[in-house]
């Protein structure tokens, strides 16, 4: 019985209908990302309408987005990494190896997790102020910020170890784990908030309290794990031959996440200029972004282990499938999700916000961006698609130039000359449009000379 609920919570990717398995895969991932920004959403809603100082406290919460992102985005990349090293072997039917790389995986995501500790202590301040964050919101971001950065050891745990789940096809527990922390994280923020009046501390601490608890779930379920994904703490060392391979992989995805998340925070520096209501305004669409974002991260996630699993197996035509049916889905989702936000928005905003200077903003926001946010697809499942046939630096360098550079440029520009802040948004599909189109040309170049490769390598390897 036990072991049926075992196989129960795993996909099998090499065998069997591709598009059933894929959206058994995805979904979870989906409602995880979705738990998971619930933490930053409940925290701008809960300040937004019970902290002493709502618009300021909104805006704190939700300038910081762009910062954190800044801090984590390296690492978490090591983490996709991590899971196209583990689902290769897996494929390959190396169980020895894929235990070495999920013991090498969490090392690393200890480590790093320290380090962004005090990363996160140290730039507070001086980053907020660099991006010339409003006066009077600066003394609560740089309170929101330095206790986040205090949870930065669980949330790589986290990350790295959903991570590791994934790669033997198990999105299930992950979720679970953020059922659990995300209504812990709801009751704290009440609590805290309403009743200690901690306002912006209050959401940090209870951010930082359910993440906590999310790893520690993860992880138990990883120590418990039988087979090639088991956690065995004794044995926690970084093997050098998978640190290699993970960063190979992970490195550039990070560089991609970490620029891309540069722009962001330069974009932040040009609407902070716009004033605290835009700020807040601002923040508020976020949210909506971010949800129609998750299901496009989700098909991306499952893209690179279906691809690993299936590559590392030398089934190139099941690789193309999973490509093709992932795009469709990933677009189809997200245009629903998006144009859902924007259809409801007068409703939506006001959930976040009783301010109607504030709500006026996130209209504008969600007006122009959420348009045609599916397009992110057109450059995410392909790039995903060649990180998971090893080649990673390709997407990373046309998704910086494509979107990151684009927008800096944008700003730097076009914005000095008409400094509206509609004028700002609309870099955002701009740069979609581009990064998709370059993306997905790459992959179609590259996806047949990477199975041509990798089938003589192999075939070298069986004479050998």
């Amino acid at each position: 019985m036990a072991s049926q609920e075992k196989l129960s919570r795993k996909v099998d990717m090499l065998n069997g209908p591709v598009l059933s398995r894929i959206i058994i895969f995805a979904l979870p991932i989906a409602a995880s990302s979705i738990l998971q920004q619930l933490f930053n959403s409940v925290d701008v809603a809960v300040v937004g309408h019970f902290a002493a100082n709502k618009a300021q406290a909104t805006a704190a919460v939700g300038c910081n987005s762009s910062v954190i992102n800044l801090i984590v985005n390296l690492f978490v990349g090591i983490s996709v990494g991590a899971n196209v090293v583990v689902s290769n072997y897996i494929g390959q039917k190396d169980s020895r190896r894929a235990g070495s790389a999920v013991h090498t995986a969490m090392t690393v995501a200890i480590i790093s997790g320290f380090f962004l500790l005090f990363v996160g202590l140290a730039v507070s301040r001086p980053l907020l102020e660099l991006m010339g964050t409003p006066e009077d919101v600066l003394p609560y971001a740089v309170d929101y910020l330095r206790i986040y950065s205090l949870g930065m050891p669980v949330i790589m745990i986290y990350n790295f170890a959903s991570a590791i789940l994934r790669s033997i096809g198990d999105t299930k527990r992950p979720l679970y784990c953020l059922i659990i922390s995300g209504i812990l994280n709801a009751g704290l923020n009440m609590f805290l908030v309403i009743v200690f009046h901690l306002d912006v501390a209050g959401v940090a601490i209870a951010t930082v309290l359910s993440n906590a608890v999310s790893a520690f779930l993860v992880c138990y379920f990883l120590v418990k794990e039988k087979g090639e994904a088991h956690l065995d703490l004794r044995k926690l060392r970084i093997g050098r031959a998978n640190l290699e391979k993970i960063l190979a992989i992970g490195i550039p995805a990070g560089i991609q996440s970490m620029v891309f998340s540069v722009s962001n925070v330069i974009i932040q520096s040009v609407l902070n200029g716009f004033g605290t209501n835009a700020v807040a305004g601002s923040a508020v669409a976020v949210n909506f972004e971010n949800f129609s974002y998750f299901f496009i991260s989700a098909f991306s996630q499952t893209v690179v282990t279906f691809t690993s699993q299936n590559f590392g197996a030398g089934q190139y035509r099941r690789c193309i499938k999973v490509f093709k049916t992932s795009l469709a889905l990933s677009m189809l989702s997200s245009f629903i999700v998006s144009w859902s936000f924007i259809l409801m928005r007068h409703q939506l905003c006001f959930i976040f916000t009783d301010s109607s200077d504030v709500a006026s903003y996130a209209y504008m926001r969600m007006e122009i961006v959420l348009c045609l946010h599916f397009m992110m697809s057109s450059y995410e499942i392909p790039g995903a698609a060649l990180r998971g046939m090893g080649h990673s630096m390709t997407p990373a360098v046309m998704t910086v130039f494509g979107t990151c550079v684009l927008r800096l440029i944008w700003a730097f520009t076009v914005c000095r000359i008409w400094p509206d802040f509609t004028v700002l948004m609309m870099i955002y599909p701009i740069s979609w449009i581009i990064t998709g189109t370059a993306v997905m040309s790459a992959y179609f170049i590259r996806r047949k000379k990477a199975f041509m490769h990798h089938h003589a390598r192999t075939v070298a390897s069986m004479a050998g």
